[in-house]
């Protein structure tokens, strides 16, 4: 039997189970507890969207937990609708808040959002307490009680908040499918590429945070009309965030089921201290017990008990994709993909460039990396750009690409100026980059890869299946004209780094760029594969693609380039067709310094590497 089988029926016996339980058990302290393990499961499942799929660590998400349970309890109180009604809109409430805490911390990351978030749960918790005319501050806020018959006892809290959890894990599992939650895991593993594949990252995380607000702010209103009064102090409680970590954590931060698993483990502790730890210092003694727990967790199973259990398992059974270490790749593909906008290589009389740079600058303290850089790259060309080591040229692709800003200088893609627009603006502009150091994203397949990449925003196309559809057939082209179609469902961190040039190269494709940026394609891969690079090359130059190559194999450039630009200490030398470069006497100084070249040597042969 299949893992993926026992596992299916692990969930339908356990889904079984606990539909069931009200019917044949009317113990009101088990059904308590299960009511508790759901409320905790939903918050845990809510925080893993933003913090296990987007990587945004948030110890303030029980702020949402008092949000819905205020705002219910208030509609409830002035409208006498019932509670159980009034807790979407609670929801509702707690998500808009998160969106304006998502606002004022899209350009935090690492410490600085933990801390945003945890004064965000303090600043609820003083806002409750003293706006006393709305909430009766301190003194708490009493609800209505229950209308039905004490004969259900808590069936109604029971099954909402069931129902809830189901509908919880079902969104999760929706945003993980779809082109969001491909995209929040890019932040995850790499926020700056992906910013720089055409992501709004800033609209990622800020609807992250509202979606993982909002079955939290729904379970606030079911749990305050549950215990029946609300007071700031428990309902803004630090200690209950330490809850929501603790128990993704035990599951498995980033999978669907580790949340609530771990919630179902650490209920039964809740109870314990809640039973044994009474007095002043009993805070103090839980925040020491979960922080004990946590720091164990992380340090035993850093993955979680599900992920840990699940690898161990599938170390046991070797299952799922397995190495091909010494398959050959298939030869490059006569033409590209179907889908793909050939576009016309001649360019008109009166054309401008597709690329110009002009006087750009770019200082390090004392050092001028750059120093009035100004060349131009001509639409449906490959261009080189060389130079020694140091002359700069990595840094004029940060400066083109947006990782870097100007301190001078203009950059115009057509007609378009760009210097000034963020990366994301520049990869919707049309252009693209691989990079020296591949920078692909580990966790994610190499299908999940391709799903990343934007030319276009649309919020309604977040909804979108990254997996399915035709823009995964388009990714399933794009891996085959590579030659890595074989590995779609390969985590990418365990491709060979040749392997994982190939992807990165087929995810700058999937933008489907005018100006296609290659920083050293060919450093560090074997000959086999900087002969199918120069192939693909080609086929890109044959259908428009133009591309700027940053590249130290000579022998590469000077055969597929049509023009080189090269860089010495900032800024250009010397421009020409590869044949008057490799003979020009300033690129030879610049490459070989005093020394003057012995007969028949030329730069492509005699030293002219990184």
């Amino acid at each position: 039997m299949t893992i993926n089988r026992l596992r299916i029926y692990g969930i339908g016996l356990a889904a079984v189970g606990l539909a069931v339980l009200p019917l044949v058990n009317d113990n009101a302290y088990v059904q308590n507890m299960a009511i508790m393990a759901f409320l905790l499961a939903v918050m845990a499942s809510g925080w893993n969207i933003i913090s296990g799929y987007a990587g945004y660590i948030s110890l303030g998400q029980s702020a949402f937990l008092g949000v819905g349970a205020y705002t219910t309890a208030l509609l409830s109180i002035h409208t006498g609708v019932s509670p159980l009604l009034a807790a979407p809109v609670g929801g509702a409430v707690a998500a808009a808040s998160a969106l304006v805490l998502g606002l004022v911390g899209r350009r935090t990351r690492g410490i600085a959002f933990v801390i945003i978030s945890f004064a965000f749960l303090e600043f609820m918790s003083l806002v409750v307490s003293n706006w006393g005319s709305l909430t009766n501050g301190n003194h708490g806020l009493a609800l209505p009680l229950p209308s039905w018959d004490r004969a259900y006892l808590n069936w109604p809290f029971y099954y909402y908040l069931l129902a809830l959890l189901a509908l919880t894990v079902w969104g999760s599992w929706a945003i993980r499918r779809s082109k969001f939650g491909i995209g929040l895991m890019a932040l995850r593993d790499d926020e700056s590429k992906a910013d720089g594949i055409g992501l709004r990252t800033d609209r990622y995380k800020m609807f992250a945070f509202a979606a993982s607000a909002f079955p939290i702010g729904v379970a606030g209103g079911i749990y305050g009309y549950y215990i029946a009064f609300l007071e700031p102090a428990a309902m803004f409680d630090i200690i209950i965030a330490m809850q929501i970590v603790l128990a993704a954590h035990l599951g498995g931060v980033g999978t669907l089921w580790g949340p609530v698993l771990g919630a179902f483990m650490l209920e039964p502790l809740n109870q314990f201290t809640n039973q044994t730890l009474s007095g002043p210092d009993a805070g103090s003694w839980r925040l020491i017990i979960y922080g004990a727990l946590l720091a164990a967790i992380v340090l035993f199973f850093p993955k979680g008990v599900l992920t840990e259990g699940a690898n161990w398992l599938a170390r046991r059974r070797r299952t799922g994709p397995q190495a091909k270490a010494g398959t050959r790749l298939t030869p490059v593909p006569a033409h590209l993909p179907a889908a793909v906008l050939v576009r016309d290589r001649a360019p008109a009389p009166a054309e401008v460039p597709l690329l110009r740079v002009t006087d750009l600058s770019k200082s390090f303290g004392g050092v001028r990396a750059v120093d009035g850089c100004s060349f131009t790259v001509e639409r449906g060309s490959i261009t080189g750009l060389i130079g020694p080591n140091g002359s700069g040229k990595t840094t004029v692709f940060n400066l083109l690409d947006g990782s870097l800003t100007a301190d001078h200088g203009t950059i115009h893609l057509g007609e378009r100026r760009i210097d000034r627009l963020p990366r994301w603006q520049r990869a919707h502009a049309g252009l693209a980059r691989t990079f020296q150091a591949t920078r692909v994203f580990p966790q994610l397949t190499a299908l999940e890869n391709l799903a990343v990449p934007s030319r276009s925003f649309s919020t309604t196309g977040l909804a979108a299946s990254a997996i399915s559809g035709k823009e995964a057939e388009r990714a399933r082209e794009w891996l085959d004209f590579v030659g890595m179609a074989a590995y779609a469902e390969h985590r990418a961190g365990d491709l060979s780094y040749g392997q994982q040039k190939l992807v990165e190269l087929a995810q700058s494709l999937m933008l489907e760029p005018e100006l296609l940026l290659l920083d050293e394609p060919a450093a560090g891969i074997n000959p086999a594969l900087v002969e199918r690079l120069g192939d693909i090359i080609r086929k890109l130059d044959e259908a428009g693609t133009t591309v700027l190559i940053v590249e130290h194999n000579m022998p590469l450039v000077l055969s597929l380039c049509d023009h080189i630009h090269v860089l010495a200490q900032g800024h250009v030398i010397a421009s020409g067709p590869p044949g008057r470069i490799e003979q020009d006497p300033a690129v030879l100084d610049a490459y070989l310094g005093d020394h003057s070249p012995g007969p028949g040597t030329n730069p492509a042969t005699s030293g002219a590497t990184a």
